[in-house]
């Protein structure tokens, strides 16, 4: 065992003991689940998180009001995201065994700019819809998923696409807006 091995099991053994505590704070919070740190985590009676889930360091979980009984964040079993940052005041669900690398943002509302003396961090939210990701689904890095949409089944979000619509079961999809790019088998 070297230096880095014994720096890695702390790093371990920090974040099972942050979990096991933080645990307690969370509408839901299944067995086998991690937070690596540091993470953000703002709102967490409004989340709920399933079994075997890792919320790697750097991401941020927010549910800054609550506009829709909860719980407004629902990670399912086996829920893998890294540097990812979901904010929810209705609904963000994403279902079991989906993906989600690096970078990626996920919301359920945006700002409105209608008042051009307000800044828009001080405007009220302009329009909140529901973000449902699909069992399977793989969300490349640096991905945005804006408000209303439903990404389907093992489909595949392209890195750095901007995800404005629906995305059909088993569909590879990229751009600025996604676009269908082709269908798997």
């Amino acid at each position: 065992m070297n230096t880095v091995d014994i720096i890695n099991g702390a790093q371990r053994a920090r974040d099972l003991a942050f979990s096991v505590f933080a645990a307690r704070g969370f509408a839901a919070f299944g067995a086998g689940s991690r937070i690596l740190l540091p993470t953000r985590l703002s709102g967490t009676r409004h989340m709920s998180v399933g079994r075997n889930v890792l919320v790697g360091a750097g991401s941020w979980l927010i549910v800054p009001e609550q506009r829709n009984p909860g719980p407004n964040i629902v990670l399912h079993d086996r829920v893998r995201m890294n540097q990812t940052s979901i904010s929810a005041v209705s609904r963000v669900e994403v279902e079991e065994g989906v993906a989600i690398a690096r970078g990626c943002y996920i919301s359920d509302h945006s700002h409105g700019f209608d008042d051009p003396d307000l800044p828009i961090r001080d405007q009220p939210l302009a329009k909140v819809a529901p973000v449902l990701i699909r069992r399977g689904a793989w969300l490349g890095q640096n991905c945005v998923v804006l408000p209303g949409v439903t990404i389907g089944r093992g489909s595949v979000i392209g890195a750095n696409s901007v995800v404005r619509a629906d995305v059909p079961d088993r569909t590879v999809v990229a751009g600025i807006p996604a676009r269908v790019i082709r269908e798997l088998p």
